[in-house]
């Protein structure tokens, strides 16, 4: 009578956890960039804007849920791939870090006057006179209810990108 008992348990925990709702899977296949010249040329070549997560990866709780709720789920993958470059911004406390990328992220955060995490601009990087300039288009943080309300907040601000090609013409 104990092993059926054991046994109905056992099944009924396997059921459980088969037939519940488990969480969305990641493709995991977003490239985030860490060096922003390089991201500015692939936003000029496929015309798109730029967007720039302010982080402290590993320390910040805020970031690490916007991380998790967002931006490592399949829908937020694909309208990134759709939409934008991704440049990650971090600020970790205990992570290496090479000297360059410290001090870029740190010359954008004073440029782009980010005071707490995170912190999420969409710009639109230009040429001018041999220098990037950034025109800020608009900028987010954590927005609760996961990635479809935070990818509605998203396309209303890059709304203001102006294509490369609507300038020629």
């Amino acid at each position: 009578m104990k092993l059926i008992q054991n046994s109905c348990l056992a099944l009924l925990a396997f059921l459980m956890v088969s037939f519940g709702e488990l969480p969305k899977k990641s493709t995991n296949t977003t490239e985030w960039h860490t060096d922003v010249a390089k991201a500015v040329e692939i936003a000029k070549k496929k015309d798109k804007p730029l967007f720039f997560f302010f982080t402290g990866s590993d320390w910040c709780g805020w970031c690490i849920r916007l991380q998790k709720e967002v931006f490592k789920t399949p829908e937020f993958e694909k309208w990134a791939k759709d939409n934008v470059v991704l440049v990650e911004l971090d600020f970790p406390r205990r992570a290496e870090q090479a000297e360059n990328i410290k001090a870029q992220n740190a010359q954008l955060q004073q440029l782009f006057q980010v005071r707490g995490y995170p912190t999420v601009w969409f710009v639109q990087a230009q040429d001018k006179e041999g220098k990037i300039n950034f025109q800020q288009l608009g900028s987010t943080g954590y927005v609760a209810g996961g990635p479809t309300v935070w990818i509605d907040g998203a396309n209303k601000i890059i709304a203001n990108y102006v294509s490369n090609k609507k300038k020629k013409k």
